[in-house]
């Protein structure tokens, strides 16, 4: 149980890291002037580089380390109560004060993550058959369904200018749910593949995590960024999240095919993820306001 609220530590400390990065970037961005190059000014100032650590160097750390402790059923639910440090980050950026109804949902927000907790809804992949055949099919089935998904909302996307940016929001939502999922299988092999003692079988799964997992973060940030040329950011963020908080359930249900520690998980995992999806629609606009920021500098 101890190394259970461990990886709910992290989980937290991954999100908190990713947007207090994110935070300190639009930050500095917004402090330089208006008609001076913007990567050259970047990469010339410290506090920048050190934002880039903490939103990829440590939140990536701590994601991987929390994947070890918990799996990766709960932890974007976990990571999302980043959002509340950006929420409250951006008053200074934006200056505007925070509305009652996104006070409102930052209690949501610290609700969710509180029920998540104690939903005890963890995956130890230490001692989880990776290879077992029958964990295999529901592995490739899970994926291959996810993949035909993105397809189908790539062709419609093409034909429907209307709802392109809701559509490849949704694509690059998908593609981090498999993100998420790949990742712990990674975690799951890597420790036999580094350390020399491994099967055929599990390098191959490295092999395969690892091309996944560049092939769909790449498709993921590279789709999500043609969405929010056809949208609206504030409603587009949020749409982009509602795969990966869902899709954590059917991991853990019907992939890994595990019981819930009792009913009360259940309910508490259902409860938490409504909360966030509904606290990610309010405190996106938070967010999307920043990114605006960028845009026009």
């Amino acid at each position: 149980m101890e190394t259970y609220w461990l990886g709910v530590l992290l989980a937290v400390l991954s999100g908190l890291s990713h947007f207090s990065g994110m935070l300190i970037e639009k930050m500095i961005i917004n402090k330089l002037p208006p008609d001076v190059k913007l990567m050259k000014n970047l990469v010339r100032t410290p506090l920048w580089i050190f934002a880039l650590f903490i939103r990829f160097g440590l939140g990536s750390a701590f994601f991987m380390v929390a994947q070890i402790f918990i799996g990766p059923a709960i932890i974007p639910g976990l990571m999302a109560c980043g959002l509340i440090v950006l929420a409250i980050g951006s008053v200074k950026i934006i200056g505007e004060k925070l509305t009652v109804i996104e006070l409102i949902a930052i209690l949501m927000m610290i609700i969710a993550i509180t029920l998540l907790g104690f939903s005890e809804l963890s995956i130890q992949l230490s001692e989880f058959n990776l290879l077992e055949a029958q964990f295999m099919i529901r592995m490739t089935i899970y994926t291959s369904v996810l993949t035909v998904l993105g397809f189908l909302i790539q062709l419609m996307q093409k034909k429907s200018e209307r709802f392109r940016g809701i559509l490849l929001a949704l694509l690059s939502g998908f593609m981090f749910s498999l993100s998420n999922f790949w990742t712990g299988v990674l975690i799951g092999v890597i420790a036999h593949v580094f350390s020399g003692v491994f099967s055929i079988g599990q390098l191959i799964l490295f092999i395969i995590s690892s091309i996944v997992l560049v092939l769909v973060n790449i498709f993921g940030v590279t789709k999500m960024a043609v969405a929010l040329r056809h949208g609206d950011a504030s409603k587009l963020v949020p749409i982009q999240s509602m795969p990966t908080q869902s899709t954590p359930s059917i991991v853990y249900f019907l992939v890994f095919l595990l019981p819930p520690p009792s009913i009360l998980s259940v309910v508490f995992f259902t409860v938490a993820i409504i909360l966030i999806i509904i606290s990610s629609f309010i405190l996106g606009k938070r967010q999307a306001q920043m990114g605006e920021i960028k845009k026009e500098i």
